[in-house]
This record gives structure tokens, C-alpha cells and sequence, in this order.
């Protein structure tokens, strides 16, 4: 893994921006200085282009500008092309970004190998913000709201994909991810996952909330709640951790 993984469940509520991103930034912050750049970090922030790329890549350049002094610059993603990982550059971060997940996970999972060496060869930090953060685990959650044809979630949520599906991702975290949970309404399906995958762990994150992973462990920060899935004899357990909360995930 890189020098941690910054997993955000969504949400644009300024509030809270420092506190989801804030570790992140500081963390590429001490890459640039390490790099004889002090002052201002590079972060490479990945879009999925499906027509308004730059207008996207603006909104999180925004918010992390105001969250501390960076230079967010833009990998823009067609659909279905996959990320070239020389377009990171020298970058101090990465931050891929929200949009469709499949999408996200189509276009980078196939060059999953490239960009964990970019990330460890730099002791680069990665940050996920909604399917960005749902890519990123070796078995990612990438959508759906049926189980057996059963409806689990609400299908606005559903990623343009029907039946519940886990996929190959980028390998970075040994946990599946569900994103915008208590807001959308996924938590029921990140449960159904686990419960299909006897071993399988699940991590549910809501908007407005991160959770960093690192050597140390994983920690909760911003507004609202990290769901913890885990298989048992009987089904799923599930425990709810708040900002602050270490959570005892493999990592």
C-alpha cells in the first residue's frame, strides 16, 4: 500500500472538507518537501471524462485549494480508455475523483500493477473520493441494487448496473468499500456483498467522511459514520464507528 489510503464516502458539505482532506494534503505536502519542493504539493486528480471533465476536475480543485496551499492538476479519463499512468507525472498525491464507478474501475483496475508502483515508489498518499474510493480495494463493490433479482438498495444507486457486483480493483486495501451509505441508502448492500462472500470485510462510508488507513491502522474522520461489515455463523455483523473511532479493518 502507499503511505496511507484516504477513503471519502462523498459529500461537498465545506465544514467538513479539512477534515477528509486535510491528512491527505499534508501527507503529499512531505512528499513535495522530500522532493526538494517544499510549500505546494502536486496532486493528480484522476476524472472520468464523460463530457464535462474539466468542469468536474474544478469543483474538487476548488475544495482542496481551500482546504490548504496545492496545485491540483487534471488526469482526465475517457470512458472506457484506460488510464495511461505516465499522465501522474511527478505528482505528490493522487486523488481519483467521483463519477460512474464501473467506469472508474474499467479504466484503471486493468493498469492496477502501474499505479500501486507509482504510489509506492513515491510513498505517495491516495485518496478516494465516492468511486474512487470504491475502486480501490483488491475486490471492489462497483454497483448494482438486486441480489438474485431481490431489490437490496434503491436503484438511483445502482451505477447502471443491475445485479450486485464485485470486481477486481486497485488492490490497495484488503476491505470492500460502499460509498454515501447512510445518504443513498447502500449500506444494505454492502451487507448483501459480505454475506454472499463468507470472509469478505466491509467498510460502509458516509458523506462527509473519510477513512484513513495507513501502517498504523484506520481512523475515522469528519461528520458521519464508518460501517463495519463482517461475516459471522448467524450473517453480517455490523458496527458503526464515528470520527476519531480506530476501526479494525485488514489493511
Amino acid at each position: 500500500m502507499s503511505s496511507s489510503v484516504h477513503l471519502i464516502g462523498g459529500g461537498w458539505e465545506p465544514a467538513y472538507a479539512s477534515a477528509v482532506y486535510g491528512a491527505f494534503l499534508q501527507e503529499a505536502a512531505l512528499v513535495a518537501a522530500r522532493g526538494g519542493r517544499p510549500g505546494k504539493p502536486i496532486i493528480a486528480c484522476v476524472v472520468l471524462d464523460e463530457g464535462d471533465g474539466r468542469g468536474q476536475f474544478a469543483r474538487w480543485a476548488g475544495v482542496l485549494r481551500e482546504v490548504a496551499n496545492c496545485e491540483p492538476v487534471p488526469v482526465l479519463m475517457s470512458a472506457g480508455a484506460p488510464l495511461d499512468v505516465s499522465e501522474l507525472g511527478n505528482a505528490d498525491g493522487l486523488l481519483v475523483c467521483g463519477g460512474l464507478t464501473p467506469g472508474y474501475a474499467a479504466s484503471m483496475a486493468s493498469g492496477a500493477a502501474e499505479v500501486l508502483d507509482w504510489l509506492l515508489l513515491g510513498d505517495r498518499p491516495y485518496a478516494g473520493f465516492s468511486a474512487g474510493s470504491a475502486i480501490a480495494p483488491e475486490s471492489a463493490l462497483v454497483g448494482g441494487w438486486l441480489s438474485g433479482g431481490v431489490p437490496i438498495c434503491p436503484d438511483d444507486a445502482a451505477e447502471d448496473l443491475d445485479e450486485i457486483t464485485v470486481q477486481p480493483g486497485l488492490g490497495l486495501v484488503r476491505f470492500t468499500v460502499d460509498v454515501h451509505c447512510a445518504q443513498w441508502g447502500t449500506l444494505p448492500r454492502l451487507i448483501e456483498a459480505v454475506r454472499l462472500r463468507p470472509g469478505l470485510t466491509g467498510v460502509g462510508i458516509d458523506e462527509n467522511t473519510a477513512l484513513i488507513a495507513g501502517a498504523d491502522g484506520a481512523v475515522v474522520a469528519g461528520r458521519g459514520q464508518v460501517w463495519l461489515a463482517t461475516s459471522t455463523e448467524n450473517g453480517v455483523e455490523v458496527t458503526p464507528f464515528c470520527d476519531g473511532s480506530t476501526v479494525p479493518v485488514p489493511v
